[in-house]
């Protein structure tokens, strides 16, 4: 059965490159997203948590959506992080995204204030009401304190037919068997952990959101279509060997380690906006080591 709307296999949160003073480096936005469209990624999500979204300003998401529209070309989709912790500002930024023309939004559940399941029914019901764009929820307890259920979702997801997936930012599997057995056949569920997206795929998630796309995006890819045409051996193979860097390019909050690791390769610099602060060398150290590790063995 198809999807009610498909942002694809691989969809990267991505980074969003600054300078040491903290400014934007639109020019290596636009590099940025160039390589990500060309090295396995499907969608690119844009402002979301890994693109430091609570530092940017609206004037400046703006340039970055449209940096990163003229570099993919319609080649890739384009997801615009529109969540927030008040409603009233959430249904603000998807009207927003709307106005831009993005392909869809991400709409993390509140946090801090911490509702009920009650409360993020209200919430998401109004979001849905106020756009006609494709809705990811976002369910990341550890950042938000609190737990979408699948209840919840599920229900969501049979009200509104523009509330079209879910990030499950969350190591519970029983909880996917339990989103697969209430929602609806086309509503997709994505990981927001690479190291959680082969497990969720075999229980039928439909791709990942991912943060080491941003430099193992072809890998990924391979590793998903690989299990969706039942080469599990080679699946399985993939994901051990990319498990390190998954480990690795969360040592710290994210995304300073996939920043650091962006700069390694050469694409962009390694700056983050405070109250974010750069790896230590010795903590870069060790993050190359694994990354180069990782690189070598692949290329054998």
């Amino acid at each position: 059965m198809a999807l009610r709307y498909d942002c694809g296999e691989v969809v990267t949160a991505m980074v969003t490159p600054m300078e040491k003073s903290g400014a934007i480096d639109y020019d290596k936005v636009e590099q940025l997203a160039e390589h990500l469209v060309t090295s396995g990624s499907d969608a690119i999500l844009v402002a979301g948590t890994t693109g430091e979204s609570p530092t940017l300003t609206n004037e400046e998401e703006i340039e970055l959506v449209n940096t990163v529209k003229r570099a993919v070309k319609n080649r890739a989709k384009i997801i615009l992080g529109a969540g927030s912790n008040s409603t009233a500002s959430a249904v603000e930024y998807s009207k927003f995204a709307q106005k831009e023309e993005v392909d869809a939004i991400l709409s993390v559940v509140p946090y801090y204030n911490k509702p009920n399941q009650k409360g993020l029914i209200e919430h998401f019901s109004t979001i849905a009401e106020s756009t006609d764009l494709p809705i990811i929820l976002y369910n990341i307890p550890s950042r938000t304190g609190i737990n979408i259920l699948p209840e919840t979702v599920a229900f969501l997801a049979n009200k509104y037919n523009n509330i079209v997936a879910l990030k499950q930012s969350l190591g519970d599997m029983d909880k996917i068997t339990e989103l697969k057995l209430l929602c609806p056949n086309d509503f997709a569920i994505y990981s927001g952990d690479d190291s959680l997206t082969l497990p969720m795929l075999s229980l039928g998630a439909h791709g990942v959101i991912s943060v080491a796309s941003h430099i193992f995006g072809t890998e990924l890819k391979s590793m998903i279509r690989n299990f969706k045409t039942g080469q599990f051996i080679a699946a399985k193979n993939m994901h051990q060997t990319l498990y390190p860097i998954f480990k690795k390019l969360f040592m710290a909050p994210n995304p300073i380690p996939v920043k650091a690791a962006l700069a390694h390769e050469g694409i962009i610099e390694e700056y983050v906006r405070k109250p974010l602060a750069l790896l230590t060398e010795a903590e870069k150290e060790e993050l190359f080591k694994v990354l180069d590790s990782v690189k070598a063995e692949l290329n054998n």
